[in-house]
């Protein structure tokens, strides 16, 4: 190692030593950086990995999700959709091959670019729109969308505040009779365990080179969250690299009065996916909400 790199990982370990104890909801840090141009070209990589679950589930189990989504959501041939946080396209792609046509956004550029050239490749690009953006700074009242979807715990990140104008935001996109279908933790299941790990790797998410990934686990019982912080240190370098995730969870009664308040009166509440065969189904509390 050179000096510098001794100088860096120094101070990496005294900032470590020194970092907030316990890490609080929605700190400055909380947002994964998505959109920073390595980092999406990597959690791409994960999702369109099909040997792991990890970022996004494997064909199988999401060839079952698409076909329940295409009864709940009374989807047909012409239907507009609306894939709120679509990634890669994975699930634009399916319904776009039976005819509907997909207005999608992520704030990953890397995603959005995929979801583009596999809309080419799957030849749809015609009923196909991906937009690059912050779901928070979206308005598409007034486009009368047919359905939704916001899958995989994708509203959990945000505050409570933020959540319900998310909702409502997507409520007033969608048509008289339009659907959501919403993905959410399953708040018996979360882990409310204090916890902490570590790993190393040559490369991978966190890094094209060698790291050390230090985790930590914290449960607010008042506020009903969990925090997970990550400290990369970069070994070849001796940088660090600090993110933290923020998940709220929702009762199924506080999620119905939510979207209520949101402009949905028909509310359906599926644990467990409904019974689907997924690896883990149990964690998940699956919202079909009606305008």
């Amino acid at each position: 190692m050179t000096n510098n790199t001794n100088r860096l990982l120094g101070e990496t370990l005294w900032k470590i030593y020194n970092r907030p104890d316990p890490a609080q909801p929605w700190s400055k840090i909380s947002d994964l950086f998505w959109n920073d141009p390595a980092f999406s070209e990597r959690i791409v990589r994960e999702h369109v990995d099909n040997t792991h679950g990890a970022a996004s589930r494997d064909n199988a189990e999401r060839a079952a999700q698409i076909e329940w989504l295409w009864e709940k959501l009374g989807l047909q041939p012409g239907r507009h959709l609306f894939d709120i946080t679509c990634g890669p396209g994975l699930y634009a792609m399916e319904f776009a091959q039976r005819g509907c046509t997909i207005t999608g956004n992520d704030f990953n550029p890397a995603a959005i670019a995929y979801a583009n050239d596999l809309a080419v490749i799957e030849n749809v690009s015609g009923q196909c729109t991906f937009v690059e953006q912050d779901i928070r700074e979206m308005d598409y009242r007034g486009r009368d969308f047919d359905a939704a979807i916001l899958l995989y715990g994708q509203l959990a990140p945000f505050p409570p505040t933020e959540a319900q104008a998310l909702l409502t935001n997507i409520a007033q996109s969608l048509k008289r009779g339009g659907r959501l279908c919403l993905e959410l933790l399953n708040p018996e299941r979360v882990d409310k365990e204090n916890s902490s790990w570590w790993f190393t790797d040559d490369s991978g998410l966190w890094g094209d080179g060698p790291f050390l990934h230090l985790g930590e686990r914290f449960w607010h019982d008042k506020e009903k969250v969990s925090v997970e912080r990550y400290h990369i240190i970069h070994l070849e370098t001796g940088q660090l690299t600090e993110m933290q995730m923020t998940d709220q969870t929702y009762t199924p009664e506080t999620m119905t009065a939510m979207l209520k308040e949101a402009g949905f009166n028909q509310i359906e509440v599926y644990p467990a996916w409904d019974g689907l065969s997924l690896g883990d189904a149990e964690e998940w509390v699956v919202y079909v909400a009606g305008k």
